[in-house]
């Protein structure tokens, strides 16, 4: 049988804890719904410790941190999709300081082009090999993308489809059609629903790094994950246009390092100078 090229997810995440009764009535508007985008550092436009297109990271990453969800999207928590998170982040886990660069968009980290997909987890790793860099780890990322206020999603507390690109409406993938190199093209256009890096001014990170949720899946490594068994040393970590997760801390890893598909691509970290 023919399994989905977006694939099904196992999760290593922060605690999600969920407040209220599935199925309670809306919650009451308030005013820090959307949060305004994370104020970004002047000195991460262009530090001199980063290549050129990289921004600085230096922070500390917690490895437990309790994001309490207080409502899901259309009260269905099995999707996994938090409408409105409690807007603390307490770190209850250990600490550890974190000095790296990443890449500001997704690759080729160019804003105004679209990321590129369809690569599996060797060819993004030798991708930013030959440019000088590396795979992010899970926990580098992710520090990216909750930035210092450990936030749930890059830009809030507050899921926001109108932040970055997701909860696009899911299209099933015609696996025959992706596995056959004549009409793999064609599939591909017509699951396609990526935006050009940088195109949404409020998807990004305290640390001024976009487009960490939705998009493209981004490849990550995993250092507890095996080569051979699940979990496997390749993360995914951000999500999708689709509507998935799409948040900062959790990872799928359930994927194989030769593993594809239609919305899944990359960026690359470096050691700081």
């Amino acid at each position: 049988m023919n399994r989905s090229l977006f694939g099904s997810c196992v999760v290593l995440a922060a605690a999600t804890i969920v407040l209220g009764a599935e199925g309670a009535p809306p919650r009451q508007a308030r005013t820090s719904a959307i949060l305004a985008p994370p104020h970004v550092e002047e000195s991460a436009e262009a530090d001199p410790s980063c290549p050129e297109g990289m921004v600085l990271v230096d922070g500390d990453f917690c490895s437990f941190v309790v994001q309490a969800c207080e409502h899901f999207v259309d009260n269905q928590a099995s999707r996994d999709r938090c409408e409105s998170y409690r807007a603390s982040s307490p770190c209850m886990g250990g600490e550890k300081h974190e000095r790296f660069c990443i890449d500001r968009y997704e690759f080729p980290n160019l804003k105004g082009i679209k990321p590129i997909t369809a690569v599996n987890w060797d060819e993004a790793s030798a991708g930013c090999a030959r440019v000088g860099k590396r795979l992010c780890s899970n926990d580098e990322w992710t520090l990216a993308c909750e930035g210092p206020k450990r936030l749930p999603y890059p830009y809030g507390y507050d899921r926001d489809a109108k932040a970055c690109n997701i909860d696009r409406p899911y299209e099933t993938p015609d696996n025959d059609k992706l596995n056959d190199p004549y009409r793999r093209a064609i599939e591909m256009q017509r699951l396609d629903r990526r935006e050009e890096s940088g195109a949404r001014e409020g998807c990004v990170s305290g640390y001024g790094v976009h487009d960490m949720t939705g998009n493209v899946d981004e490849w990550v490594s995993n250092p507890k994950g095996k080569v051979d068994d699940k979990p496997y040393r390749s993360g995914l970590k951000g999500g999708w246009w689709g509507p998935v997760r799409n948040r900062c801390r959790p990872m799928t890893t359930d994927h194989n390092e030769w593993h594809q598909g239609p919305a899944i691509g990359y960026r690359c970290c470096a050691e700081a100078r």
